[in-house]
This record gives C-alpha cells, sequence and structure tokens, in this order.
C-alpha cells in the first residue's frame, strides 16, 4: 500500500518453503508489473484493461512491429505454464487467433506443428523443434530458453529451422528483449494508475 511504490514483482522461483500464489496475490494488482496476479489474470480472460504478463506481451509485439496480423491465423502455443503458454494463448485469442494449446503430453504434437501458421515455443526442451516439423509458410515465435551440451543458450527450435521457416525469433536476442521493455511499459502503466 506504500504510495511510494508503483510496482512489485516477484523474483521467481521462491524457495519451496514459500507459497508462491499467496505471495503473488498479496500484490496489488496495479502493481503487479509481471502481469501475475489472479485478477490481472482474470482481466485478460475477460480482455479488460490488465497488467500483460510480460514475456507473452513481448513475443506479440515483437509480430506486431513486423505487422504480422494474427486474426484468423492457426496459432500452436507449444507450453501451458501461467507464466507464458496460458496467458499466451489468452492474448492470442483476444487478437482474433484461433489457438490450439499443446505440451510434453499432446500426442502427435509433430504433426500439429506442419499445420499451425505460427508456433509459439514455451516448452523449455533444447531443440525440440527440427526442419522437418514445419512448412516454408511456418513463423516460429521461440520463448524457450535453454542450454546445449556445449553450454551455449539455445531456444526450443534447433537452428536448422531457420533456413526453411518463413521469419523467426533468435535466442538469444528475440523474445527476451521485449519481455524487458514489456516490463517496463507495465511500470509505467502501474505508476500512471498509483497516481490517480
Amino acid at each position: 500500500n506504500d504510495a511510494n511504490i508503483d510496482g512489485i514483482m516477484v523474483d521467481r522461483p521462491l524457495p519451496k518453503q514459500f507459497d508462491e500464489n499467496k505471495i503473488i496475490n498479496s500484490i496489488i494488482s496495479t502493481k503487479d508489473v509481471d502481469g501475475y496476479t489472479s485478477l490481472n489474470l482474470g482481466n485478460l480472460v475477460s480482455n479488460q484493461s490488465c497488467l500483460p504478463s510480460c514475456t507473452p506481451g513481448g513475443a506479440l509485439r515483437l509480430l506486431e512491429y513486423y505487422d504480422i496480423d494474427l486474426s484468423g491465423k492457426d496459432a500452436l502455443v507449444i507450453g501451458r505454464s501461467v507464466n507464458v503458454g496460458k496467458p499466451l494463448s489468452l492474448m492470442l485469442l483476444n487478437k482474433n487467433a484461433t489457438v490450439t494449446i499443446s505440451h510434453s503430453k499432446t500426442v502427435d504434437l509433430k504433426e500439429k506443428c506442419k499445420t499451425a501458421d505460427i508456433i509459439f515455443l514455451a516448452l523449455g526442451r533444447a531443440n525440440f523443434l527440427k526442419k522437418e516439423d514445419i512448412t516454408d509458410n511456418t513463423i516460429i515465435v521461440d520463448i524457450g530458453i535453454n542450454f546445449d551440451e556445449n553450454g551455449k543458450m539455445c531456444g526450443d527450435a534447433s537452428k536448422e529451422c531457420y533456413e526453411i521457416a518463413a521469419s523467426y525469433t533468435p535466442v538469444p536476442g528475440g523474445v527476451g528483449v521485449m519481455t524487458n521493455v514489456v516490463l517496463m511499459e507495465n511500470l509505467l502503466k502501474a505508476a500512471k494508475w498509483n497516481t490517480k
């Protein structure tokens, strides 16, 4: 409730003895710059004004910058975390995309990849997506951050996909950069809301 504080974020993961949901939901939603409180996520469900989750917001910001219209597109989201996959799916629905949410237990996941217009990777599995899983019309938005066997940072899409995909976001240097931009935008929005 401190009027001098405009934004609060919880550095996660927390140690196991802490209840992460309880701590996050103790933040006033207008100061939740990560967009993780139940109120912000609920507002996202109903397409109301909120502080959006930063990483999904960053992914969509890249598509907006390159004038990629999501309306009517078949979007495949691979990952169902409350941090990325679920809020991203809601944001895509709010942009009129047709959304399929998939995860590590999805049957025939590789076949679903071949029919998607845009694949959002948030699985957390290094080099999961291979060139044979996509077409030359596929847009890849790689949100995964992993390290390969040589200790180099890589995404969920193997670099061989870059040769085939219509367009892609690299790891590093893609969505992660935009995540920080959305975080700063959320802080600015929170500051304006909290000074009213």
